[in-house]
């Protein structure tokens, strides 16, 4: 492979790979001869370079351009922790295959030489002793590309494989050399009716096995292979199900580290016979009413009989010495499955009216026949719109935040451009809360009142409040001790949450997730609140609060989704960015130890929570709103969720897209009438809701100075104003 910034062929294997030129990122606190050395040393070998002075503008650069190799200044810590950089660069999921350099100083003669053991455990790959040699960087530089550059760049080929592997209809299953399962396909969980997390780091000698096979058959099939010969033949396996399908099975040996077996690959498809025919239907049927596998699914394992598909009467209707004990299986377990009582509390309702009405006059039977129609729909709790006073501003405004937005357009790609004008001053972040500047924790004395300022948070901690509230709120409500993890563990964990807020928003920033974690607090404070809600419910409220917007682009769900977003294709256009801020905010979590707050708890409670978690942030889905108010309405047993609201910008205008709430269009918008009618419509009846619930005068108070202010201008006809390009109500 040639050095240079002309594309390059690697060979792997049997696969010919295309590798285009080195990006390379260099991360500095100011311009010195060591970043020029670099700098002219990438010039010199054709690499593409950017340099980024900031925490926050080297994330991201390097989110936007995905840099192969990233030198980050380590020598002096005056002007920002090397260290806290490179951590949050490896809790992005981009950076495992990329090589991560220190610039440390240069040691004298008479200086023992530090371990390098401290700058591995931060995330670096490597260590260059300060140099500003042009040749001296360049040779640093062509030695990685050419060592473990190009390592991870076949590495990353892999996802091409497995992705193959993903899509191949024959089910294959990876071991070790001691038969522990290290990979199972989905042809493979759909054959076998087991999901991938129930087998992975099993031993084979763990899984129910069939007793149809011969006794000696599996230790042949070990004494081929171990030998690194391939076998091949008929194996009976049990499903989870308990049925044993026949397979053909084949087995080829992959030598490895040290020369020897380290991984057995197996081949599996299912052995034509009737008997398959019959256990895979009867699977199938069982899999169809538990939602195990679809029928496209199962369907491609159907073993066909040649003559075009015909099916085998005589076969199925003979006696075969099985058939009695199949029969009589199938029908005890049929008795059992009649026996249950499945039945929802709909359908009681349901069958109580039908019963009601049998009895009632036509005009009481005709209403209950209404009120069925109301209720064999899915949506009991989303109100149908309608127009008050036929005014367009509350039509446009209550329209636009209830529904998904989606006006199809055709042909039309959007493609995010990041901001990269992003430079905060450095602020060292507390060792734990006690350590906090005095300026921060005299605000942070008053961070239980509904009074609490979170912009002046905001402008001492040079816009990184998250950090700082949330390391005393989470004290507080004692978060640490809930989930066993030390403070510096959720000081790291908050720090990397916060780095992946864009700064460049105006409104979906991390002083709004600050400032959603101070109310959700507040909130949790009231006695009527604490008394419904236990420990965990707690945490988890106050973990979604922090998390609930994270790496949020500035743009709606409608938007992403009439632009064919990246995010909306994933998650199908529903709960678009509420499901990936959960997604990310798990990823990032459990990617390293150093900020896994989830990493000491019991995996029945972390289910409940990440859970409890989940279920928070997609509920801050403004098309859900009426559906979570009016419940907590009818049972006040859970908490209200977050009424975020995402408005539309003047990019919709100049991406050609539909402007799906006009009412915030700036050239026509009313402000006034917009917020009475936001006011009028969602936050009237949840502030009753709460207020009945926990007794919230001050709240109430609040609300309605709220609502003469905006009436006041209102009269005044103050048509002047106009919305910010990024804003929220």
């Amino acid at each position: 492979m040639k050095t240079g910034a002309s594309t390059a062929e690697v060979q792997v294997g049997p696969m010919r790979l295309t590798q285009y030129p080195i990006q390379v990122l260099l991360i500095f606190a100011k311009e010195d001869n060591q970043s020029n050395g670099f700098w002219w040393a990438c010039d010199r070998a054709g690499y593409r370079c950017n340099v980024a002075w900031t925490l926050e503008s080297a994330l991201e650069c390097f989110l936007d351009k995905h840099q192969e190799i990233i030198v980050i200044d380590h020598r002096n810590s005056k002007y920002f922790d090397a260290e806290d950089i490179c951590r949050s660069i490896r809790a992005t999921e981009l950076s495992e295959h990329t090589v991560i350099l220190a610039v440390v100083p240069r040691t004298s003669a008479d200086q023992e030489e530090t371990s390098v053991l401290p700058l591995l455990d931060a995330g670096f790959d490597r260590q260059f002793m300060e140099n500003s040699s042009v040749t001296a960087c360049y040779n640093e530089l062509v030695q990685i590309e050419h060592g473990e550059v190009r390592s991870q760049f076949k590495l990353r080929a892999c996802n091409a494989l497995f992705t193959a592997l993903d899509h191949c209809q024959e089910a294959v299953e990876i071991t070790s050399e001691d038969h522990v399962i290290q990979y199972v396909n989905p042809a493979f969980e759909r054959m076998m009716g087991y999901c991938k997390g129930e087998l992975i780091g099993k031993e084979l000698t763990e899984l129910p096995k069939s007793d149809k096979n011969s006794a000696d058959l599996l230790d042949n099939i070990n004494t081929f292979i171990k030998k690194g010969k391939e076998w091949q033949g008929v194996y009976y396996a049990r499903r989870k199900s308990g049925d044993s399908i026949q397979q053909h099975v084949k087995i080829t040996p992959v030598v490895g580290q040290g020369g020897k077996i380290r991984h057995f690959v197996s081949l599996k498809r299912l052995h034509c016979t009737n008997e398959n025919n019959k256990q895979l239907y009867k699977s199938h049927r069982e899999d169809k009413h538990t939602g195990d596998s679809s029928q496209s699914e199962s369907g491609s394992y159907k073993c066909k009989n040649r003559r075009k598909d015909s099916v085998d009467v005589k076969s199925i209707t003979s006696q075969s010495s099985d058939a009695p004990s199949l029969q009589t299986r199938r029908y005890s377990s049929m008795a059992r499955i009649h026996s249950m009582t499945i039945e929802a509390p709909i359908t009681k309702v349901i069958n109580i009216i039908n019963a009601a009405q049998e009895n009632s006059p036509i005009t009481v039977a005709e209403a209950l026949d209404r009120v069925l129609e109301i209720l064999r729909t899915t949506e009991l709790y989303s109100p149908q719109l309608g127009t008050k006073d036929e005014d367009p501003h509350t039509s446009d405004l209550v329209g636009g935040l209830m529904n998904d937005g989606l006006r199809r357009l055709s042909g039309n790609e959007y493609v995010f451009s990041k901001n990269m004008n992003l430079s905060h001053t450095h602020l060292p972040v507390p060792n734990t809360i006690s350590d906090v500047p005095p300026c921060i924790a005299q605000l942070l004395d008053n961070e239980e009142s509904w009074d609490f300022n979170i912009f002046e948070l905001e402008a001492v901690t040079n816009k990184r409040p998250l950090v700082y509230l949330g390391l005393k709120v989470f004290a507080r409500f004692g978060v640490s001790e809930f989930l066993n993890c030390s403070e510096a563990t959720l000081r790291a964990w908050l720090q990397v949450i916060e780095a992946n807020y864009h700064s460049s928003n105006s409104y979906h920033n991390s002083t709004h997730a600050a400032d959603v974690l101070h109310a959700t607090a507040f909130f949790l404070g009231k006695e009527r609140v604490k008394g419904s809600l236990d420990h965990l419910d707690e945490v988890a409220a106050l973990i979604a609060a922090t998390i609930h917007d994270v790496d949020h682009p500035g743009r709606t769900n409608s938007f992403l989704c009439n632009a064919g977003s990246e995010l909306a294709v994933l998650y199908n256009d529903t709960a678009v960015l509420e499901s990936h801020h959960t997604a990310l905010a798990f990823q990032l979590t459990t990617k390293d130890s150093k900020y896994n707050i989830f990493k000491n708890i019991d995996r029945n409670r972390y289910r409940t929570l990440r859970q409890a978690i989940i279920d928070m942030v997609l509920a801050t889905e403004m098309t859900k709103h009426f559906e979570h108010v009016n419940k907590f309405v009818n049972s006040i047993n859970k908490p209200m969720a977050s009424e975020e609201t995402s408005p539309h910008t003047d990019e919709e205008k100049r991406q050609g897209l539909p402007v799906v709430m006009p009412v915030f269009d700036r050239n026509t918008c009313s402000i006034p009438k917009s917020q009475i009618s936001f006011i009028d419509y969602f936050i009237t009846d949840m502030f009753d809701a709460w207020d009945a619930f926990a007794h919230l005068p001050v709240l109430m108070q609040h609300l309605a100075n709220n609502y003469k202010h905006w009436k006041t201008l209102d009269d005044l006809k103050c048509k002047s104003l106009r919305l910010p390009s990024e804003n929220n109500n």
